[in-house]
């Protein structure tokens, strides 16, 4: 089942009135970690029910409670739930994506206005926050529908949408929706797969011509050759952990009591010292023995991956990958455990020198490793760990090691948040349909990666539903997103919602 042609040159046609969709969505501001923002982030629910309500979709919004934030109880974003066509004889695509965005300032060093979608002609490149994550890919799905209804084509699947504005802060009242819309009658009845689009190819390998605005007119093979689409079909889950170590009642003067108690942070380095090597070595006993063994044919997967070593390098801005073996360092980033420290509370950071020693000092656990902070830790997880077998074997670990200190300080660990890790099967009619779309596309067999970071949602979709889920990119490595100067290529804009249309058709030719 072949897609019509008049699709993709109805992307094509209309491609600067799906710049100018994207661009009213990037200039609502739909922060959801910030409550001062909270009403533009139900502006943008709005802005997508009206898109969805216009083009045909059965629409209602869902009321997700109330949380606690900035010191004020206010209402959580709505989750947006919508159909479009019930026939039985076709399948049921589930899509998720989410309409808020990470906090972004000028003056956090934009180049531009970051709620202002700007197109560099010269590039080809729009830049604004939520571009890429996770407007652009939303959008994305909206074009590709407003297509079928422009042009009287049928769809040729049913769809299932599940958009939400709290990804970026937690999803929180998200696992509940889900889990309550499950049976028969409820929302999820019938749905067949999940595709989710907020995920990134493994690079931006691109050459000059993909810039220019002739580019998705003329798309010769060895243009596509350049680019290396991907599918990813894993996650790592992650935990965090707080080890804190307390025992004088206050802070005490280095002068006065240097070399004379216990010094609560020069335990906690210790201690801290112990749980990896500089060459990412896990030193914890027995997490290794939680990892699943490594297949023939999955080991094959990460020596073609279009992905190198100065790549990575390329990435972290600086000559420090752990190895020179790309497999090897690809599979430490992808499925392999990690753990990273990442910032010590107690310390003193700021200018100057004082000479103090911290009554308390604790290493709670962020998901990003700051440019230059010490301490802090968590780890990413991998099948078949999760978040309570890993429990045990860490926090038992840190107490041993602080009981051979030999300290009179007293220490606490506590898991302040973890989630498991996913993996879905490659092989699955749901991946053979997004992989020929991609070859339809970009004329290139897409990679099949893993990521190292999470996406909890999808665990859940896999979980609750029992139904396998894709995560299928539309934008490169180099978006930055939640970075400064994020960015979505006009032509993986353009082209990737031609995959995502594509996609759906070949899920019609090849559901078994």
């Amino acid at each position: 089942m072949a897609i019509p042609a008049q699709f993709y040159d109805y992307i094509d046609q209309n491609q600067p009135k799906f710049i100018e969709r994207l661009a009213k969505a990037v200039a609502i501001p739909s922060v959801s970690g910030d409550a001062s923002y909270r009403q533009h982030v139900f502006d943008m629910a709005q802005f997508i029910v009206d898109e969805l309500q216009s083009l045909g979709v059965n629409v209602r919004t869902v009321d997700l409670g109330k949380q606690i934030l900035d010191g004020q109880e206010i209402q959580l974003p709505s989750a947006i739930l919508g159909w479009i066509g019930k026939d039985p004889k076709k399948k049921t695509v589930q899509l998720y994506a989410h309409y808020d965005v990470q906090p972004a300032l000028l003056s956090d060093g934009w180049d531009h206005e970051p709620f202002v979608l700007t197109h560099d002609q010269k590039t080809g490149r729009l830049y604004g926050r939520g571009s890429s994550d996770d407007k652009g890919p939303l959008l994305g799905w909206i074009n590709v529908l407003e297509a079928h209804v422009k042009l009287g084509l049928e769809l040729p699947v049913n769809l299932r949408f599940c958009f939400e504005g709290m990804e970026e802060s937690g999803s929180e009242g998200l696992d509940d929706l889900i889990k309550s819309e499950v049976g028969p009658g409820k929302f999820f009845d019938g749905v067949d797969c999940v595709c989710i689009s907020d995920n990134y190819w493994l690079n931006d390998r691109t050459i000059d011509i993909l810039r220019s605005s002739s580019f998705y007119r003329v798309m010769p093979t060895s243009i596509f050759s350049q680019l290396q689409p991907c599918l990813t079909y894993g996650l790592r889950g992650i935990s965090y952990y707080k080890v804190t170590i307390s025992g004088p009642a206050k802070d005490l003067h280095s002068g006065v009591f240097g070399n004379t108690v216990h010094e609560p942070m020069t335990d906690l380095i210790l201690l801290m010292s112990k749980l990896v090597t500089p060459s990412g070595d896990i030193l914890i006993p027995g997490i290794s023995e939680l990892v699943a063994p490594l297949t023939n044919e999955e080991r094959a997967r990460y020596d073609v991956l279009d992905y190198s070593i100065a790549d990575i390098e390329q990435s972290a801005g600086a000559p420090v990958a752990l190895s020179s073996d790309k497999a090897a360092v690809i599979m430490g980033r992808m499925r392999y455990p990690s753990l990273s420290l990442h910032g010590i509370e107690g310390a003193f950071s700021a200018p100057g020198a004082k000479t103090v020693i911290p009554a308390k000092a604790s290493a709670p656990v962020i998901g990003h490793l700051p440019q230059a902070d010490p301490g802090k830790f968590s780890i990413r997880l991998v099948p078949n760990m999760t978040p309570e077998n890993v429990d045990g074997v860490v926090i038992q670990f840190l107490k041993d090691e602080f009981a051979k200190l030999g300290s009179k300080n007293k220490l606490e660990v506590e898991n302040l948040h973890g989630g498991k890790p996913w993996v879905a099967d490659p092989n699955h009619w749901n991946y053979v349909a997004a992989k020929k779309a991609t070859e339809a596309v970009y004329k290139k067999t897409p990679d099949l990666t893993r990521e190292g970071g999470s996406i909890p949602v999808t665990l859940t979709f896999a979980e609750t539903l029992g139904v396998n889920v894709l995560l299928l990119p539309m934008g490169r490595g180099d978006d930055g997103a939640h970075s400064t100067n994020e960015k979505l290529d006009v032509s993986n804009y353009i082209n990737g919602t031609k995959l995502l249309g594509t996609y759906l058709w070949e899920v019609a030719a090849n559901a078994a």
